[in-house]
């Protein structure tokens, strides 16, 4: 399995779990709040039936006077008794300063209860409240008329109701933020790892390639051979093996831009490289031939070589590769698509394909898109995606550049 579909595997997983983990923690948050709601609502049938003996039962001992006192006034969460026009008969638990206030801050509209005055809009409120919260516990009294216990639940569970919420947040932020540090440190390290590699591939090339160019000059003076064909030849591909190690030397470097007209650029490395891919393979090389943007062309070029042997990978047998160099001027951006008409890529691959280490070759190393995402967008400020795929169909690679109209010219 490759790893990377293992990676997206074990991601599926990790989630599938903490998904177990959070709808079990909820339902677990679920059972207790609602076993302490009943056990709420029987403490307030309790406090109700006591109310209702202090107020009818007059000939009782002081004992159990006391007891049903004692009982009543354990109530925890807040609770109005009213009658059938809502009017309060008592209450308990609720703030002190809206349902006792001194008779001389006392307004005409505050209704006074046992010589107590309250606030009748914070009751209102309250009542509203409760009315929403549960169905109130009903007492019939002996002449027929009914009382309304109506209560809200205490602050014990109202906190239990929002913890797991907010426990879960909490975790989902530090698991968040963990990751983006460890992410932002996993790409640190693979940075190091890439240019150190660049660096030392370079300094491994370069000692041969001197070899080479040095016995290239001596084979010419030795057999007169300057405009030998083979002689010619093998200097052309030592130029391209001194051009490739300039290419890893400038990773991890900041390399210099230079304004260049994008058309010209792509066709010469197209027409460079097509001599090189097989002749079942067409090329072509379409669009703005005018538009420029910043580029270190050494670097651009490997670019589109990488982009130009995925496509070339991709056709079997007979095939079509075109390159289009697109002037967006709302943007002012340039758009080279690299378009060609093989396998294509399955729409889940479109990030995944850039990746490090991913290739669908038997022998392919799986670097070349993530150096070419690294070229464009580290060195070049660039974007680079899959614009549109469908397997069977071909492949559409996007580079997006800014052209050089956004950038101010250098001065002296």
């Amino acid at each position: 399995m490759n790893p990377y579909e293992q990676k997206r595997r074990w991601k599926f997983l990790l989630l599938a779990f903490a998904m177990v983990i959070a709808a079990a923690s909820l339902w677990y948050s679920y059972y207790l709040v609602k076993n302490i709601s009943l056990s709420e609502r029987t403490r307030a049938e309790v406090w109700a039936m006591s109310t209702k003996k202090i107020v009818e039962i007059e000939d009782i001992n002081d004992e159990f006077l006391t007891y049903i006192y004692s009982v009543r006034d354990s109530l925890t969460m807040p609770a109005i008794l009213t009658d059938e026009q809502d009017s309060i008969i008592y209450w308990k638990g609720l703030d002190s300063t809206k349902t006792n206030i001194p008779q001389e801050a006392a307004t005409i509209e505050s209704p006074v209860y046992n010589q107590k005055t309250y606030d009748p809009v914070y009751f209102k409120m309250q009542l509203n409240e409760m009315k929403l919260q549960h169905v109130p516990i009903v007492i019939t009294k002996d002449n027929g008329e009914k009382w309304f216990v109506y209560y809200k639940d205490s602050l014990l569970l109202t906190q239990l109701r929002v913890f797991p919420y907010i426990q879960l947040t909490v975790v989902a932020l530090f698991l968040l933020v963990a990751y983006t540090v460890f992410s932002s440190s996993r790409r640190s390290e693979q940075n190091l790892v890439w240019v150190g590699l660049a660096k030392e591939t370079a300094h491994q090339l370069g000692t041969p390639i001197s070899s080479l160019m040095a016995w290239i000059e001596l084979l010419k003076s030795k057999f007169n051979a300057e405009e030998d064909p083979l002689i010619l030849e093998m200097e052309n591909d030592i130029t391209r093996l001194e051009m490739v190690a300039d290419r890893f030397s400038k990773i991890g470097s900041k390399p210099v831009l230079q304004s260049h007209i994008v058309f010209d650029v792509v066709k010469d490395y197209v027409n460079y490289f097509k001599v090189r891919a097989s002749d079942r393979i067409k090329f072509e090389v379409s669009g703005d031939t005018e538009v420029e943007a910043l580029m270190n062309v050494p670097l651009f070029d490997w670019v589109v070589e990488n982009l130009l042997k995925n496509a070339v990978n991709a056709i079997e047998g007979e095939g079509r590769i075109e390159v289009r160099v697109i002037e967006n001027l709302v943007k002012e951006q340039v758009f080279i698509d690299v378009v060609d008409t093989g396998k294509g890529i399955s729409r889940l691959k479109f990030e995944t394909i850039f990746q490090p280490g991913y290739t669908t070759r038997k022998r392919g190393w799986g670097l070349g898109l993530s150096l070419t995402r690294r070229i464009v967008e580290n060195y070049h400020k660039g974007q680079i995606f899959v614009k549109d795929s469908e397997p069977g169909k071909g492949t559409t690679m996007r580079i997006i550049l800014k052209s050089s109209t956004q950038y101010e010219p250098a001065t002296a």
